[in-house]
């Protein structure tokens, strides 16, 4: 093809230059956010636990491999469980296996239905902003189970934040804080591009359910 007698430029192009809208890449953005943070949250409680890691058998670099979005897969050691159940195996007191696997894994599941367990998206894909926003208080509830649950002796399952004469450590709080952030951001942008409404649902301490995604 040429202009003016000069030939232009060859370029190649893929399906996705032409097929995502601005929406898709703020979308996707938002997604590569939230994963960074979920990763951050695994490696941080993988340190502050290590006998966690102790009983994965691996690397700590291999353990949070594994739990890379969509990390949907079946983990044996999870008996089939995803999502909310996964957390909820987290604090079992009669589980034996990896806690740190269990409860990331239902945290990503949560996380990554609300994106329709796509890592991609195009023109024609949909995404529902009150499932976004139903995401976003899951996180909630379960920063709230991974800061109280305690087994018999009064023992937290897993270590995370920490207000002692060592100092406090808030880290998970905030990197909670970012990931919550992202979904909930997220969810007024696609509502406000789509003009869907979302039906609000404020959670209280000792009330704390996980949403329907």
């Amino acid at each position: 093809m040429q202009r003016d007698g000069k030939p232009l430029p060859n370029k190649n192009y893929s399906f996705s230059d032409i097929a995502k809208s601005n929406t898709d890449m703020v979308i996707e953005a938002h997604q590569q956010a939230a994963l960074e943070h979920l990763r951050v949250l695994a490696e941080k409680l993988y340190k502050r636990n290590p006998r966690e890691l102790r009983k994965s058998g691996l690397t700590l670099e291999t353990a949070l491999n594994r739990l890379t979005p969509p990390c949907t897969g079946n983990f044996a050691a999870l008996q089939g469980k995803h999502g909310a159940e996964a957390i909820f195996l987290a604090f079992n007191p009669d589980y034996r296996g990896d806690r740190v696997l269990a409860y990331m894994a239902g945290l990503s599941d949560m996380i990554m239905a609300a994106y329709n367990n796509q890592t991609e998206f195009f023109v024609l894909d949909d995404l529902d902003p009150q499932k976004l926003y139903n995401s976003a208080r899951n996180t909630e509830t379960a920063a709230w189970k991974l800061a109280t649950a305690r087994d018999v002796q009064g023992r937290l399952y897993l270590i995370s934040n920490s207000m002692d004469t060592a100092g406090s450590n808030l880290s998970f709080e905030r990197e909670f804080g970012k990931l919550i952030a992202e979904q909930d951001t997220l969810a007024k942008i696609i509502a406000d591009k789509t003009n869907r409404s979302i039906n609000w649902f404020v959670q209280t301490a000792g009330a704390m359910v996980f949403l329907p995604l």
